[in-house]
């Protein structure tokens, strides 16, 4: 069953010290020595450090790993650069695992195939919202062949980001601006999709598409591909505003995506929950008790 409450997200950065007491998170932070704050873990889904002077005790990330908590720390730049992850999870993680060894590359090539029609489909859905020529890439969400042997993606990926931030830009994670925004926004992204991969079960390590050795969470790569244009609206509003350096205001609003409604056939649910309605689906098309993902569409 697939929960449907929403977890909250919470952002440490200024000095605190982070603790476990009775199921609680305790926080007390350096400028209010003498005040306690206290959140019940059950209701946190993601830990966010992004100040180098937080301490947080070892039971207190025992805890959040055993309730599926993403803890994600950032480096002194700011920027995320380690997660935590839980290895037990769910009861079911060995009985999922052989499943996923199991797969056929038919339809792993499948499955893949309607990930990346989703993601194209929601690009040209985003690109339409905002104003601008979304039929360019018609042509390219409704011609995915199994296992997107032709690279459907890329292709429209660069017509894609041309309509959206102009035609010089050129997605590059190694530059600032525009880039970094989009970088930090996926990181968070791909972070929310890994805690909701390794709550179904799923081994993240193991991708439909994705593979690199030196890449852990490859399967989490591939579910967020269809999110990913949330992330880009949000970037693109904030570049609209002016908004090109990291305030607190601005990580603000790129984590905040997690909360952004998205829609599927027949509900609708905030995008940290939509995560685990995608994984839960991937868990049954592997077991072959349905063939549809349950895969995000962008209004």
């Amino acid at each position: 069953m697939v929960s449907t409450m929403l977890k909250r997200s919470l952002v440490f950065s200024s000095p605190a010290s982070l603790s476990l007491k009775d199921r609680q998170l305790v926080v007390v932070l350096k400028e209010t020595p003498d005040e306690k704050l206290t959140v019940p873990i059950e209701d946190i889904g993601i830990v966010m450090i992004d100040n180098q002077m937080v301490s947080i005790t070892i039971p207190l990330l025992n805890y959040l790993a055993d309730n599926n908590v993403m803890v994600i720390i950032c480096n002194s730049k700011g920027m995320p650069s380690s997660t935590l992850i839980s290895f037990d999870t769910n009861h079911y993680q060995g009985e999922i695992l052989q499943t996923q060894i199991e797969i056929s590359e038919p339809l792993k090539k499948g499955l893949w195939k309607q990930i990346i029609e989703s993601k194209i489909k929601n690009q040209a859905m985003l690109l339409n919202k905002l104003g601008k020529n979304g039929d360019r890439l018609k042509p390219y969400y409704n011609n995915v062949k199994s296992g997107d042997t032709d690279n459907r993606e890329g292709i429209a990926a660069r017509i894609y980001f041309q309509e959206l931030f102009g035609v010089k830009f050129v997605r590059d994670r190694s530059q600032d601006g525009i880039n970094a925004l989009l970088n930090y926004g996926y990181t968070i992204l791909r972070a929310a999709t890994a805690r909701a991969v390794s709550g179904t079960g799923l081994f993240i390590g193991m991708g439909l598409h994705h593979h690199n050795r030196s890449n852990a969470f490859p399967l989490a790569d591939d579910i967020m591909e269809p999110y990913r244009p949330y992330v880009d609206e949000a970037v693109y509003q904030l570049v609209l505003n002016g908004c090109l350096e990291f305030t607190k205001n601005v990580k603000a609003k790129l984590i905040s995506v997690l909360y952004t409604d998205v829609f599927f056939k027949k509900t609708s649910r905030p995008l940290g929950i939509g995560l685990t309605f995608t994984a839960s689906s991937l868990v049954r098309c592997l077991k072959k008790d349905d063939k549809i993902l349950s895969l995000p569409l962008l209004q």
